[in-house]
C-alpha cells in the first residue's frame, strides 16, 4: 500500500496544494474536465507529474481535494436574530448552492472519494447547524436537534441533487424544515 505524503499547513506543502488547485480551477475553465491530465494540470501549477500522483494518487482524488476546499465555508451561517430563520436562510443557501450545476458537480467529486474527503464536507454543514442551534440556545430559545435536521432536511436535499432527476425547489426545502418543527427539541 502506498503511503500518501502528509500535508503540512504552510510552507511549500501548502503552496504546492494552492498551486494545484488553482491550475485544475483555472483549466476547468477552459477545458472540459475529461480533457484534463495531470500532465496538463502539472505544467500548469509548475509541479512535475509525479507530485500529482504522489499526493493525490489520481485525477479523481485530486478533483475530491479541490471540491472539498471549494465547498469550505468562508464565514458562519447568516444571522437573523431567530432559530427558526437562522436554519431557514441556511437551508435556502444550502439547497440553492449544492443544487447548482457548479454545487452538483463538486458534490459528484466528492462522493467519487469515499472517506475523509465526505466526512470533511459534512462536517462543514455540521459546524453551520451548531453554530445556529448555539446562537439559539444563548438567545434563550430551545435548539433543535443537529442530527434531526441533517437525517430530515439535509439527507433528503442531498438524496434529490445526487440521485434524483427532481431539483430541490425552495417549497421542498421549507416543507422538510416544517416536518421537523413537529419533532422534539433539545433541552
Amino acid at each position: 500500500m502506498a503511503v500518501k505524503e502528509r500535508i503540512r499547513v504552510g510552507g511549500r506543502s501548502a503552496r504546492i496544494q494552492s498551486a494545484v488547485h488553482e491550475a485544475v480551477q483555472r483549466l476547468a475553465v477552459a477545458t472540459s474536465r475529461d480533457e484534463l491530465t495531470v500532465p496538463q494540470i502539472a505544467a500548469a501549477a509548475g509541479v512535475t507529474p509525479s507530485t500529482i500522483y504522489r499526493r493525490w494518487g489520481d485525477l479523481s482524488a485530486l478533483f475530491a481535494d479541490v471540491a472539498v476546499q471549494r465547498l469550505r465555508p468562508i464565514a458562519d451561517p447568516e444571522e437573523t436574530g431567530a432559530m427558526t430563520s437562522d436554519l431557514r436562510v441556511f437551508i435556502e443557501q444550502f439547497m440553492e448552492e449544492m443544487s447548482s450545476p457548479v454545487g452538483r458537480e463538486l458534490l459528484r467529486d466528492v462522493f467519487s472519494q469515499p472517506g475523509s474527503h465526505t466526512v470533511r464536507c459534512g462536517n462543514y454543514t455540521i459546524e453551520h447547524l451548531t453554530t445556529i442551534a448555539e446562537r439559539a440556545k444563548a438567545r434563550g430559545e430551545t435548539p433543535f436537534d443537529v442530527d434531526e435536521v441533517l437525517d430530515h432536511v439535509v439527507a433528503p436535499i442531498i438524496y434529490h441533487i445526487l440521485y434524483s432527476d427532481r431539483k430541490p425547489t425552495l417549497d421542498y426545502c421549507h416543507s422538510l424544515l416544517d416536518r421537523i418543527q413537529s419533532l422534539p427539541r433539545k433541552t
